[in-house]
């Protein structure tokens, strides 16, 4: 095994429309003692309001947290970014952070950072996705998923959904919204959350960095059984052109046959002729080559990360399972897809 690869640092990324509670969030994450090796990626030191927790200012571009975590803003580009943290942390001219956060805008699309922690030669290298984690407010959310794309898609592709300000929204008002938010996204966990409390450990380690990850581990990662219910139900969506969701779609497929690498590469061919606004995110496990056991294979929009090697099948079924979140592309097509891999064997 590659050691390189066994010491890849993990990043979450925390995204959510403006004022769904990032900033709260953070904090009482920071305050953690489990958080307290890690590295926190923000736009600007001025929007997180981080002021009660800063020990020493480094430079321009980094602090120091009471807490042990590091702060930093992305300087020139993120890929400029994470590399600086990774030699610094080499020299010893910073504490040896075991994570990274990255904070994004609440008007920002998650795909060109995913894009950047899944292509960028050096990052892909040195880092990993753990997971994405999407706050929604619990006051104004279904308004913004009505009203603005950003706020759908940050919801769409996230692993983990939080549900921020239930200490002051109506009960109906929240259930309304994570019905909503069940259809969007029937793969994400969903949690309800008040003043930003949440432990460390539910919206962590949610991802398959570590390659001999427990099976009980891929399957909350990929939560196919969730796409595959919610298959049953397209039916109950509603047809209202003021709803940016109502063309979101979850599908999963499953197929039992091992996919040559020159059919992998045919695929993702095929599915890079789809505009990035239809595919949002693609995650599943594959057996590729002469391997017996499994690959990871991701992709944001129609840009797909390098599959990686596991060592268990979860579930004790080893059939390959894709799913997929699309905007405005009918399952046909998707099982169209599965059919380029089984034709190029």
């Amino acid at each position: 095994m590659n050691s390189e690869k066994e010491a890849q640092i993990p990043v979450t990324l925390l995204t959510g429309f403006l004022g769904s509670g990032k900033t709260t969030l953070l904090k009482r994450l920071l305050n953690q003692p489990g958080m307290a090796d890690t590295a926190v990626i923000v736009n600007e030191f001025g929007e997180i309001g981080l002021d009660h927790l800063l020990v020493e200012r480094g430079d321009e571009n980094v602090v120091l947290l009471d807490s042990g975590c590091l702060c930093c803003t992305i300087a020139n580009s993120l890929g400029e970014t994470l590399s600086d943290l990774w030699f610094r942390r080499v020299r010893g001219e910073l504490p040896a952070f075991r994570r990274i956060v990255i904070e994004t805008t609440g008007l920002a699309d998650p795909a060109p950072i995913l894009h950047t922690l899944m292509t960028d030669k050096f990052v892909t290298r040195h880092y990993v996705i753990d997971g994405i984690v999407a706050t929604v407010d619990g006051i104004n959310g279904l308004e913004q998923l009505n009203t603005h794309a950003e706020a759908v898609k940050q919801a769409a592709v996230a692993d983990r959904l939080l549900i921020t300000k239930t200490d002051v929204a109506p009960r109906q008002h929240l259930d309304a919204l994570a019905a909503r938010l069940a259809v969007l996204n029937p793969g994400a966990r969903l949690r309800e959350i008040a003043q930003g409390r949440v432990a460390a450990q539910d919206i962590i380690d949610i991802g398959l960095f570590d390659r001999t990850a427990e099976p009980a581990q891929t399957l909350r990662w990929l939560r196919d059984e969730a796409h595959a219910a919610a298959a049953g139900h397209e039916g109950s969506r509603g047809h209202d052109v003021n709803r940016h969701d109502d063309r979101i779609r979850a599908y999963c497929t499953y197929f039992d046959f091992a996919v040559s690498w020159a059919g992998y590469a045919a695929w993702t061919t095929a599915m890079r002729r789809y505009p990035g606004d239809k595919l949002l995110r693609i995650k599943g496990l594959m057996r590729l080559g002469d391997r017996a056991l499994p690959y990871v294979v991701q992709a944001v929009q129609h840009v797909f990360g390098e599959p990686i090697r596991i060592e268990n099948w979860p579930g004790n079924d080893p059939r390959a399972r894709l799913v997929f979140i699309t905007h405005d592309l009918d399952r046909a097509i998707v099982a169209e897809s599965i059919d380029v891999l089984r034709e190029a064997q």
